[in-house]
């Protein structure tokens, strides 16, 4: 029979050590917290309003590393926080300090505020050895207090878009209505908000499938932003792994992300959660101490070998998680689990993801993380991206993560830039990313979709900045414009920043629907950044994360109405022609035996296939990419059917009376960007004529229909075996 105690009118048994966190079960609730080196953890429980500590009770078991007890009778709403008691030895990289209340990593729900405070250091900063001596002060004034919560249901509304069918929309979710004179002032810029009928019949409308949000677990602004008196805007600075950030909640029920999550679901629309596992709020050996550092900093984190006072820091922001750890590894696991489960999220874009796949300090894709996902019967369902980088040693990673993972390719980012921006000899490159990045991802069971496509992100210039400014300016944040990318690939096209000039504005527009377009006609899935379908803009601060207000906040009162239509019906194009979103990868082997063509193949401005000459020629900058039928299986229920598709791109400052391929049949007119809309599926649209007149800086999509002749040119294997020799 288990024993009980009684500690201030609390009855208290050991418990168990699963699940983790604070589990009620109807009758009172269980506690279990990990920490391999603590003496012993204390569990503070606090009054209602979190000001008053009523009770401090030792958790009387330790079972595999988990302190663990039951309280009697404690019900949901409940808030209490812990201590933990072990030695304070920075240079065998133990950071006990009890004196210091400490958040469980397993807290579902937070009440209160961080409030910035000394307090929350566990080491005497008036002391000359720095983090080597014990800070006495109290810190639970100044940190929120977990509270106890109801056992969850299950989520069953997943829309599960098929990976070809993708089209990603990364947003913020502070910054997408903050501006909205349409929402309350006060919901604006929260979960509530984001969920409202305008916003998701403008998602719907658009014709996204999946939306992307910027980190929404419960962050905290650093000391170095606050002291500018800014904040950390974007969110990459996590403390508390389940809890939904409390500043994007407009009433302070649980239920509103999860409510958020299925009114997209009933729309169609998938949410994904960007998320942050390499690092904590809590910093290098001068940070703040929140929980963590304080339960267990030498399992938790990984430690410089020589001495383990310093943090490896292959984040850039002071600590790196100790994945390799088998209970981080759990926590981590546990997180990604609740988020789908109970909150209904679709999949997960990883911030800095190849620190998820080292093992010691290499890369690998047999990693613990990646092994524990693939065989994890939740989490291998789910959409999963990756940044493919980090700044430790061989942190560039792109092409190199397990299977049925995706990630975001910076190649087709700059390739697309230095291509439209007019960049010589970028020809052959631009046509492999066009081509899905075969190049990067192409191996057994990968495939188009691995390839995450996009111009622009949340990091770095908008749309409509990265054709308004050839520099970064970005003095608001206070480092001296020394923050942020250098290589970013704009231009100008005549003057930096805003202009009244009508041919420099009329260039920049048709820049932004050649880049758009670029990104919708790819192979690949494409991701498009909040905004930039509106002419959004950041003044030209391409580093603007810690800006909570109009330079990051999108300009609802000066959208470009011209341009969303042009999104809209471009996102439609997609979807209704399904060569733009291939499930395999094409090289040309495959011929269509209507009309001969080849499934890919590539065009000179003359008419001719592409030959080793014309990649090599570092001048070419118009060149069409052909993409033709082959298989009846790959027409869909869609509104078109093609037999074959002609993207042309004329990256020049002049025209190009472009030579189409010498085929029999008619042409349509679905794209050319000199225009500010579609062309419309009228007759008008549609000729026979052998050329087409190509407008300086242009891309145009026509759709190939075959009348069968006597006079067809290609044969199938005299087209197979010319893409075989030419495609780049």
């Amino acid at each position: 029979m288990l024993s009980q105690a009684v500690v201030q009118n609390y009855t208290v048994s050991p418990g168990r050590p699963y699940p983790l966190g604070a589990t009620f079960n109807g009758k009172g609730t269980n506690f279990a917290v990990f920490s391999a080196n603590a003496e012993k953890i204390e569990l503070c429980l606090f009054d209602a309003k979190g000001e008053l500590e009523v009770a401090r009770i030792s958790l009387p078991e330790f079972t595999d590393d988990i302190w663990h007890g039951y309280i009697e009778g404690l019900q949901p709403g409940a808030l209490y926080g812990y201590r933990a008691h072990g030695p304070f030895e920075p240079h065998n990289g133990h950071r006990f300090n009890p004196f210091k209340l400490l958040l469980d990593p397993y807290a579902k729900k937070l009440k209160g505020s961080f409030i910035t405070s000394d307090t929350h250091l566990s080491y005497d900063t008036s002391s000359q050895q720095q983090d080597l001596t014990l800070d006495y002060r109290d810190n639970a004034q100044y940190l929120p207090k977990c509270v106890v919560i109801n056992q969850q249901t299950i989520c069953n509304s997943y829309p599960k878009v098929r990976r070809r069918d993708t089209i990603i929309y990364e947003l913020h979710v502070r910054g997408f209505s903050k501006a909205q004179e349409n929402i309350e002032p006060s919901m604006r810029g929260t979960f509530q908000a984001l969920a409202c009928d305008n916003n998701i019949d403008y998602l719907k409308t658009l014709g996204v499938t999946t939306i992307e949000l910027m980190p929404v677990q419960q962050f905290v602004s650093e000391d170095f932003v606050l002291n500018k008196g800014l904040s950390n805007y974007w969110g990459y600075n996590s403390i508390a792994f389940f809890v939904p950030h409390q500043a994007y909640q407009f009433s302070s029920e649980l239920d509103e992300f999860r409510q958020m999550v299925e009114r997209f679901h009933q729309a169609g629309i998938e949410v994904l959660l960007d998320v942050v596992f390499n690092h904590t709020a809590e910093g290098g050996h001068l940070g703040p101490t929140y929980s963590f550092k304080g339960l267990d900093n030498a399992s938790y984190y990984r430690l410089d070998n020589n001495d383990k006072r310093y943090y490896l820091n292959y984040s850039g922001c002071g600590n790196t998680i100790n994945i390799e750890h088998p209970r981080v590894l759990q926590l981590i696991m546990d997180a990604l689990r609740y988020w789908v489960l109970h909150m209904g999220v679709d999949g997960f874009r990883f911030d800095l993801a190849p620190i998820l796949g080292r093992q010691v300090t290499h890369f690998s894709q047999n990693s613990a993380f990646f092994t524990a996902v693939k065989q994890d019967p939740v989490l291998n369902q789910i959409k999963l991206i990756a940044e493919p980088w980090d700044i430790g040693e061989q942190g560039y990673q792109l092409g190199r993560f397990p299977k049925h993972w995706m990630e975001w390719n910076d190649r087709f980012r700059d390739t697309c830039r230095r291509f439209w921006r007019g960049d010589d000899g970028i020809a052959p490159e631009f046509a492999r990313r066009l081509h899905g990045s075969a190049d990067l991802f192409e191996q057994r069971g990968r495939r188009p979709s691995a390839s995450i496509n996009f111009i622009t992100s949340h990091d770095g210039f908008t749309l409509h900045d990265l054709v308004s400014f050839e520099q970064k300016h970005n003095l608001a944040n206070g480092e001296q414009n020394h923050d942020g990318h250098n290589g970013n690939y704009s231009a100008n096209f005549g003057a930096e920043g805003e202009t009244d000039d009508i041919n420099i504005l009329e260039l920049r527009s048709r820049q932004k629907r050649n880049l758009l377009t670029t990104l919708m006609i790819a192979q690949g899935t494409p991701m498009l950044l909040s905004g930039d379908e509106m002419g959004n803009s950041q003044q030209g601060n391409n580093n603007a994360y810690c800006q909570d207000n109009n330079i990051s906040w999108l300009e609802w009162s000066n959208a470009d109405q011209h341009q969303i239509s042009f999104v809209q019906r471009l996102i439609a194009l997609r979807k209704a022609h399904p060569l733009l979103n291939r499930t395999h990868y094409q090289h040309g082997f495959k011929v269509s035996p209507t009309t001969g063509l080849p499934d890919i193949s590539w065009y000179n401005c003359h008419g001719g296939l592409m030959v080793e000459h014309d990649w090599h020629n570092s001048a070419i900058k118009c060149f069409a990419m052909l993409l033709a039928q082959t298989e009846p299986s790959d027409v869909q229920k869609t509104s078109q059917h093609d037999d074959a598709l002609l993207i042309i791109f004329n990256a020049h400052n002049k025209h190009i009376e472009f030579q189409l391929p010498s085929l029999t049949g008619r042409w349509h007119v679905l794209i050319d960007t000199v225009q500010n809309t579609l062309e419309d599926t009228s007759d008008d649209a549609t000729f026979t004529s052998s050329h087409y007149a190509v407008s300086p800086h242009s891309c145009v999509v026509l759709s190939y229909s075959h009348q069968p002749s006597l006079g067809d040119i290609f044969s199938s294997q005299q087209a197979t075996l010319a893409v075989k020799r030419n495609t780049p």
